[in-house]
């Protein structure tokens, strides 16, 4: 497949400054364990992780929604295997986090309780800062008639530090029309605007130890919180005065002025994704980039490096980019790695290329499977979305009766979602080309006879079919289709598309 030009850097991929310490900006394909090894210690200032109940979760589960609904004594055959998974991987997060770092370990009820008692063994009890509720949807329907529990509508994200005083950025949401009636019930005649009285005297009374200052103002002899030449500037403002019978001036606080609500530990505000959403990309435990917009923004400043060391989909990494922080991604799948990858090119802006990478304007993926033998080695499933997305395709999302189909490449005259008719129109046929991917040394015949069967059933007019190698029935049971049909069977080897000699026929 001919190479594309790299993208050119744009506004949304800022040179950053590089870590002399490690790589960044790089994605990792892998076992997280291994690469976590590779990292020095302390090197990192945020780490979030998303990690999966099952520890092949991309493998089987990337696009393939109907998989993820198995329970969860399906998908790990116990909470204590999950859990003895999880640990040395935690012990590896914890020791390349800085001191002045943090760590949040996003979960579900599955086994939120275990994670927490691990947590607290590794990071230890006192290091422990907030449970976080984040609401992830609004009804779910395990809560149906004739359910014997509550809806289960949470996810929960544990933070932690690391034993030093961690970066923090106090973040505000506006304040909610109640909280503004309630606290905010005064309005200034002239100007409309809405405040609040606050106190002026010293906290708790202070004493002359605590060094507030002691006078009379307005009549009134106290310990202030103000010097006396503060207090005046704030009475030429009108900022203070007497409330109606009151004793003490107060202060006027306008809710104009004020930062907003401190975030709190439930998070209710940052809406789920949904799978027509702008945002979405069909990947089942996608999280929606606003709730990792926060957790950044909260916990790291600007060049610092975070790491998601089970980036799926990558929204930790579009985050770090877009806030302009330095960042490392981790995951075993090389589909996810390769659909992040567009992602970061196609959201941020930043070109996938070695030489603008090491010039501080790109990105780069390291340790794809681009050799036959890792190929053969990894799940059918995660091949077959390998040898999809190499050609140009789209993988399906569904893998039962799929009849023979694992991709379809749309003509740049098609488009990938089918048109709605609206009425009285005529409808024409979408045209698209099947893919087939066969994980086999060699495709025999009877494999080409059911692609055979199923074009002439959709009517499909080229199709493309993916192995490491075909017998000679096989390739000639192709020709012979052709004569009969006129329709195209393209017969790609892995080699052909690791080579990067198939363009021609993809044409």
């Amino acid at each position: 497949m001919a190479k594309k030009a790299a993208a050119k850097p744009t506004a949304a991929s800022p040179r950053l400054k590089s870590s002399s310490l490690l790589d960044t900006r790089v994605i990792y394909c892998g076992d997280n364990l291994e690469q976590l090894a590779k990292l020095p210690d302390a090197c990192v200032d945020l780490i979030y992780i998303d990690p999966p109940f099952n520890s092949n979760r991309n493998y089987e589960v990337f696009w393939g929604e109907t998989k993820e609904k198995r329970a969860f004594e399906d998908r790990h055959e116990s909470t204590r295997a999950y859990i003895d998974y999880m640990r040395p991987r935690c012990v590896q997060l914890a020791r390349v986090l800085k001191k002045t770092g943090s760590f949040y370990y996003h979960c579900d009820w599955h086994a939120s309780h275990y994670v927490k008692v691990m947590l607290d063994q590794i990071f230890g009890e006192n290091n422990f800062q907030n449970e976080i509720i984040w609401k992830r949807q609004s009804g779910h329907s395990d809560a149906k008639q004739g359910s014997k529990h509550f809806g289960r509508l949470h996810d929960t994200i544990f933070l932690y530090n690391n034993g030093g005083e961690p970066t923090w950025n106090q973040l505000y949401e506006p304040y909610d029309e109640d909280y503004i009636n309630t606290f905010y019930s005064n309005v200034e005649p002239k100007t409309g605007r809405r405040f609040q009285y606050g106190d002026l005297t010293a906290p708790g009374g202070a004493a002359p130890e605590k060094g507030n200052p002691h006078y009379e103002f307005l009549g009134v002899t106290r310990y202030w919180r103000y010097s006396q030449e503060r207090m005046n500037e704030l009475h030429r403002q009108g900022r203070i005065e007497f409330r109606p019978n009151g004793k003490v001036p107060r202060l006027k606080r306008y809710l104009d002025e004020a930062k907003g609500m401190p975030v709190q530990s439930v998070w209710t505000d940052i809406r789920p994704l949904i799978n027509f959403g702008k945002e979405s990309l069909g990947y089942p435990t996608q999280k929606p980039l606003a709730l990792l917009d926060r957790i950044i923004k909260s916990s790291s400043n600007e060049n610092d490096i975070v790491l998601d060391a089970f980036c799926g989909c990558g929204t930790a990494l579009v985050a770090a980019q877009n806030l302009k922080r330095q960042w490392i991604g981790i995951d075993i799948s090389p589909t996810a790695c390769r659909v992040m990858a567009k992602r970061l090119r196609d959201v941020c802006g930043l070109p996938e290329s070695e030489p603008l990478w090491k010039a501080g304007r790109g990105f780069i993926v390291r340790d794809l499977p681009w050799t036959e033998e890792k190929l053969r080695a990894i799940p059918p499933f995660e091949f077959e979305n390998w040898a999809v997305i190499a050609l140009g395709g789209i993988p399906n999302k569904v893998q039962v009766g799929d009849m023979g189909v694992d991709g379809r490449i749309y003509p740049v005259s098609s488009a990938a979602t089918p048109y709605r008719l609206k009425e009285g129109e005529l409808g024409l046929k979408e045209r698209w080309y099947p893919i087939q991917v066969k994980q086999k040394d060699k495709v025999g015949r009877p494999d080409i006879d059911a692609f055979e069967a199923m074009m002439m059933r959709e009517n499909c007019e080229k199709g493309f079919f993916v192995s490491f190698d075909y017998s000679s029935d096989a390739l000639q049971e192709i020709e012979s289709f052709f004569k009969r049909s006129h329709k195209v069977i393209v017969a790609l080897t892995v080699q052909e598309i690791l080579e990067e000699h198939i363009a021609k026929k993809l044409a």
